[in-house]
């Protein structure tokens, strides 16, 4: 009996629901067909008032469709802003109702529309009304398109240029998850310009080609810009270890926004940019081959994959304005010392993920790895610091490795205090590798996209080492790819071993060729190469090779070295 009693209850309160509903329906329709005057409109606020407390308490458990009927006539209301702003409200708390809910909003376009029309309103209340709803439709992948497809994203940008301030403050705080990537960014602005932002950057972030090029080439520049300026802030809080407890400590706004989500706003907006100038084949052939031994043809022919090339430049080649490399050299030459190096390197420059070179679908590798972006430099992947051991031949790393780690998922990561590390085991002989130099600047990613296209390959890496007098970065080994060494200072002798054997390691799916007597006979027949600056060394792929910084053979002592390598990835021929 009491369970019957219970479900006659439900009954009853389903019942009563409904009949409100139905009265509200009734009394909209009555007071929107005589909305010229001022108590239909008090009639019009006051249900809207009493269905959005409903749906925040969640007391109303969907939106009904009655309801929904009218949303597109009360968005559109030429009445005062109040009645706009509540429906834009009612809107925003039904889809966080259910993902039902939200996909039905979004599936009915009047309303999509009527609720981006609200974004180019001249009342503040509407405005943040509409914004806020924006974001509340956006928690749906449905709900994003939807706003994508009624130009949501411009309307956004366009107001949000227009009010935002030249200069923004802005600061860390604890993301959801702990890590770095997740971090929220707390900005010290008006609390509608952070919610514009944060609508905005969903939106970005769930564009896919077609629908970034099709934002305003002004818009697009513009937030661009602020963007970028934006990142920089980001990267130096992030990079400092600055973070807050609580975004209430500097009176900071809290918002939606983490340190991963700026990054792939950033990176998807990239997309949209001019197309960098690649170095012609012509410019990229003189600066490489043609002052030794004739031209690239006969690179070709008599070196290429078959025995090692040197290429001897004079030290003035680097500087002359028409070398490839002139740009990349002149930078770092503004570096007083190593510790300003290694400043200007880590204060600039974050984690970029590794990417295979024959991904082609770049937005579903972004979707993949977006958890990832942002994050400080991850040591193995970006940067090693190590040597090779005098006796034992072996390499020493001076921080700790992915491999001795328990935590594959918890890698080191290099934070701006980590300068005065690297500069204290520079001194104890350990080289600094950095991987992924193609990323991090323009100039090499024009060598790198130039080179690639002359060799007919899908990409080049670019790699830089810093290796102190007298010391061993690298031991003994041979690469899958093919190899240009480009002496940037100082020098470097380089030890090249006969290749063992005729098969040659495929990318990524290196063969064993080193063992055996076969190992043993090429290790003892070597060729070396002194390179001074402007000298570039070719190592094909599958010849073992070490380097080390010893005395030059003209001034009796051993200098530094720096040298950046390029690794032509050869593409498997089936």
């Amino acid at each position: 009996m009491s369970n019957m009693k219970k479900m006659g209850k439900k009954k009853k309160k389903r019942k009563q629901k409904q009949d409100n509903t139905n009265s509200i329906f009734a009394i909209l329709v009555a007071a929107l067909s005589n909305s010229n005057n001022n108590y239909s409109e008090f009639i019009i606020k006051k249900c809207l008032n009493r269905l959005r407390l409903s749906l925040l308490s969640q007391s109303q458990p969907t939106l009904p469709i009655p309801i929904l009927s009218l949303l597109p006539v009360l968005l559109n209301s030429k009445c005062s802003g109040g009645i706009a702003g509540l429906s834009a409200e009612i809107v925003g708390a039904a889809s966080l109702l259910s993902l039902e809910t939200n996909e039905q909003i979004a599936a009915d376009a009047e309303v999509v529309r009527g609720l981006v029309s609200l974004l180019r309103n001249s009342e503040k209340r509407v405005l943040v009304a509409a914004a806020n709803a924006v974001l509340d439709l956006s928690t749906t992948s449905v709900g994003r398109q939807k706003l994508l497809e009624s130009s949501a994203l411009e309307a956004l940008l366009l107001i949000f240029l227009q009010v935002h301030r030249s200069s923004t403050l802005v600061s860390l705080c604890a993301g959801e998850n702990g890590n770095e990537a997740s971090l929220c960014i707390a900005c010290e602005e008006d609390e509608f310009l952070v919610l514009l932002l944060d609508a905005a950057i969903v939106l970005i972030n769930s564009c896919d080609i077609e629908q970034l090029l099709r934002i305003p080439r002004k818009l697009y520049e513009s937030l661009f810009v602020f963007l970028k300026e934006l990142w920089i802030k980001v990267r130096d809080q992030l990079l400092s270890g600055n973070i807050m407890r609580s975004n209430r400590e500097k009176h900071f706004c809290s918002s939606k926004i983490t340190v991963n989500s700026l990054a792939e706003s950033i990176f998807r907006l990239s997309l949209n940019a001019d197309q960098l100038t690649t170095i012609s084949k012509g410019r990229i052939e003189r600066s490489i081959f043609s002052l030794n031994e004739g031209c690239f043809e006969n690179f070709i022919v008599n070196y290429w994959e078959v025995s090692p090339f040197l290429v001897r430049r004079s030290t003035d080649s680097l500087i002359e304005g028409n070398d490839i490399f002139t740009s990349f050299v002149q930078g770092l030459s503004s570096q007083e010392s190593v510790c300003s190096f290694l400043s200007c390197i880590f204060q600039r420059h974050i984690s970029c993920l590794p990417i295979a070179s024959d991904e082609l679908d770049i937005l579903s590798f972004l979707n993949d790895m977006r958890h990832k972006l942002g994050c400080p430099l991850v040591y193995e992947q970006d940067i090693r610091v190590l040597k090779t051991d005098k006796i034992s031949k072996k390499e020493v790393h001076f921080f700790p490795r992915i491999s001795d780690s328990f935590d594959v998922k918890d890698p080191y990561l290099i934070y701006a205090n980590d300068i005065s590390k690297c500069e204290e085991a520079y001194k104890e002989g350990y080289t600094i590798a950095l991987r992924g130099m193609e990323f991090r600047f323009e100039c090499l990613a024009n060598i790198a996209d130039g080179l690639a296209s002359l060799f007919g390959q899908p990409s080049v890496g670019a790699n830089m080492y810093l290796t102190p007098p007298n010391s061993q970065g690298l031991a003994s080994h041979y690469d899958d790819h093919c190899v240009f060494v480009c002496q940037l200072f100082g020098t470097k002798q380089w030890k090249i071993f006969a290749q063992p054997s005729v098969q040659l390691p495929r990318l990524y799916n290196p063969c064993d060729i080193v063992n055996g007597v076969e190992a043993e006979s090429s290790m003892a027949e070597c060729r070396q190469f002194l390179l001074r600056e402007g000298d570039i060394l070719y190592i094909p792929r599958g010849f073992s090779h070490e380097a080390c910084t010893e005395d030059d053979g003209r001034t009796g002592l051993a200098e530094f070295s720096l040298h950046l390598t390029l690794g032509v990835e050869v593409e498997r021929p089936f």
